[in-house]
């Protein structure tokens, strides 16, 4: 297969799958976005390695099967993704190591991990999120990396955190639980849930937790949309837009916590465009 046809294979995955960072995404000139849809598509794929309903022993065995793959000098010619990434690793100094960071945090969720402290969760954190904001700063190029880098990991730590608010309720459906355990016990909430999967703390108390929760993503998004400013006006656009969706999330996550808990909020495609849009124009020139 050529490597024209592993980048059009990898923006087939970010169109099917990438329903937030799409948006982003499309608004790269061509190169980058073919090599950041090739980051995205293997980072993807670890991903539902690690989500799969597979036993755990068998999503263990893939997910080391993602690391060897990743190690290899010459990647398999039939992998499109991995052809393509290694495409892009050629013509843009992507730090491929942050994929392995990726991997152990899907590890971690195999084996149930959860979070005692604050500083626990975002050590997680920044291993299945900052690492991929990592990444991304790779094809974004930035005349500053060595103060852009952490600035990345930030903001992939903020998206992350709005991840896990989102998904409170599927989570724990599948037994896993993310917010710290003090966290919980600070508000007195144990997240158990009844037979008919709603939870059974005070509402009062899951709406203080659920806002303290946001209050510390927007302290990560604060230090995180300092990246802007160090990207060319295209990949700050991109980074914009894919923020600017999460943050609008967020808002509407901490706006009513109950009802957030109780089904998987989203943006609608006219409000993602919108912010997408917003961010195309807002971009430094």
């Amino acid at each position: 297969m050529s490597v024209s046809a592993a980048y059009r294979h990898c923006e087939r995955i970010v169109r099917a799958r990438a329903r937030n960072f799409s948006y982003g995404i499309r608004l790269l000139p061509p190169p980058k976005r073919r090599a950041l849809s090739a980051v995205y598509a293997f980072a993807r794929r670890i991903d539902d390695i690690g989500d799969g309903d597979a036993p755990a022993l068998q999503r263990l065995a893939g997910l080391a099967d993602a690391r060897d793959a990743l190690r290899e000098a010459v990647p398999d010619h039939t992998d499109l993704v991995l052809v393509a990434l290694r495409d892009a690793a050629r013509r843009y100094p992507i730090p491929m190591d942050a994929f392995e960071e990726l991997i152990d945090g899907c590890v971690a969720d195999v084996r149930g991990a959860s979070y005692e402290s604050s500083e626990d969760l975002l050590y997680y954190c920044r291993c299945v999120a900052g690492s991929v904001g990592r990444l991304s700063l790779g094809v974004f190029g930035s005349e500053e990396p060595a103060e852009a880098a952490p600035l990345a990991d930030a903001l992939g730590v903020a998206l992350q955190l709005t991840n896990i608010l989102r998904d409170v309720r599927e989570d724990r459906r599948i037994g896993r639980i993310y917010l710290p355990a003090e966290d919980l016990k600070r508000f007195g909430c144990a997240l158990n849930v009844d037979p008919d999967g709603r939870f059974t703390d005070a509402p009062e108390d899951l709406t203080e937790l659920m806002r303290y929760e946001a209050d510390q993503a927007r302290v990560w998004y604060e230090r995180g949309v300092r990246l802007l400013p160090l990207l060319d006006r295209r990949s700050a656009a991109c980074a914009a837009a894919m923020t600017g969706i999460y943050r609008s999330l967020l808002d509407r996550i901490a706006a009513d916590p109950v009802r957030a808990l109780g089904t998987r909020l989203s943006l609608s495609t006219w409000d993602k465009t919108l912010v997408a849009a917003r961010a195309l124009t807002g971009a430094r020139r």
